[in-house]
Order: C-alpha cells, then structure tokens, then sequence
C-alpha cells in the first residue's frame, strides 16, 4: 500500500483511520502546510521543545529533523496520539517522547475532553460544534514540566486552550512561543488577553516568523537565521 507523503513525512494510515476530511488534505499535501512553514522558523538547532497537540505527528516530525532538537509531545486523544506515535516511528524520529496527556498552568484540574471526527476540532469546548465521545482528563503543571525539562520552545495547537495556558503559565527559561490562535472560540477579546499577557512576561510578537492566525513570541533579541535571510531577500 503506498501511503500519503506530506511535506516529506510518510502517513502510514488508511482512509478509515481519520475523517475524510483530514484523508482529503493529506492526500492533496496541503496537511498543516501553513504550521509546517512557520514552525521551522520557529525551532532550531539544539532546541529543546514542548508540543501541546501532537495531531497525526507531522509537525512533530518535521521539527525532530532540525539538527540537534528533542521534543516532548503532548496530546490528549488515545487514538490521535497512537496514530502520531506510528507517524513518528515511520520517519524514523528517536528524539520524540510522546505522551498521552495535557498540561495545563497551575494544579492539576479535571475537565471533560471532546472528542471529534475531525481530530484537529477536539477540544475542552462543548460548544465547538458536535463530538463522538467524551474523556475525563486530569491536567499535569506545564511550568513544572518545562523546568524540570529545561524546555526553551514551545509549540501548540490546542483548538483555545492556549487563551488560558498562556495568561496563567509563567513559562520560566522559554525562549520562543509558536501557537495558532483560534480567535473563534474566544474572539478578539481574548486574543488581546493573550498578547497581553505574554507581553507582560516578556515575549514580543514576532512578525518575521508569523502569519494569520500562526504566531511566534520570543524573549530573545539574537538575530535569528531565519530573519537575516528574510532581510537579504527584501
């Protein structure tokens, strides 16, 4: 069986594993190509990253590509995190620890988890729109997590839980912040908390790395790579 190869990450799953709407942007390529882009401006070499919203795995591996890295993967869904884990695997990716599981600012809380046909549409949100299945989750203590990792990025994709995490975690020794807001389910008002909130911890909204909806934050003032090249290209 030949299966999709999406931004140069093998899938090795079959139409019935995922929605077809998901099966449609793999098929066509076009899978998280706008998070693919951004986030390899985001990471790099030697960075030790945290991923909140693992999804099929394809950020995860093209970030375990840049020389040097090594992530921890966090997502809340059994059945989405099995599929990145044979994802990860197939790429051939050992600087990969993968974890069933969600971290939240502060003690741990429990919360109802939704669970949807369309895996990128799970969320802590009810009202997001129809789901299959509920799970109760207990959230582990990202600043915890992150000190006790000496993580300097952080990565996530986890459908407005990042309007809570990012106004309430510290986020001691993170460096750079790549998330796609999802205004949607708390609209511009959180959005502003959001910018505002990391501003007060000492990120600063990075235009060179960002668009739409995909946003990177760092604390660092280092000309990067990444914006050198930009320069020169203008």
């Amino acid at each position: 069986m030949a299966y999709p190869v999406v931004h140069g990450v093998t899938i090795p799953i079959d139409s019935q594993e995922v929605s077809p709407t998901i099966w449609a942007a793999l098929t066509k390529g076009d899978y998280e190509a706008r998070e693919v882009h951004l986030v390899t401006h985001a990471v790099q070499p030697n960075d030790r990253v945290l991923e909140l919203g693992t999804g099929l795995g394809v950020v995860t591996s093209i970030m375990a590509r840049v020389e040097g890295t090594y992530i921890w993967s966090f997502d809340a869904n059994p059945s989405t995190a099995h599929l990145a884990a044979r994802v990860i695997e197939a790429n051939g990716h050992e600087n990969v620890e993968l974890t069933t599981g969600v971290l939240t600012a502060g003690t741990p809380k429990r919360f109802k988890f939704y669970i949807r046909r369309d895996l990128w549409m799970s969320s802590v949100y009810e009202h997001q729109g129809p789901y299959e299945r509920t799970l109760d989750v207990i959230s582990g203590d990202i600043d915890q997590f992150v000190a006790k990792h000496a993580i300097n990025v952080v990565v996530m994709d986890i459908e407005g839980a990042e309007h809570g995490l990012l106004i309430d975690a510290a986020l001691p020794g993170v460096e750079r912040v790549f998330v796609e807001l999802h205004d949607h389910l708390y609209g511009l008002i959180g959005v502003r908390e959001i910018m505002a909130a990391l501003a007060a911890k000492g990120f600063a909204y990075d235009p060179r790395a960002s668009s739409g909806a995909c946003l990177v934050f760092t604390r660092s003032e280092v000309t990067r790579e990444y914006q050198l090249e930009q320069v020169n290209a203008r």
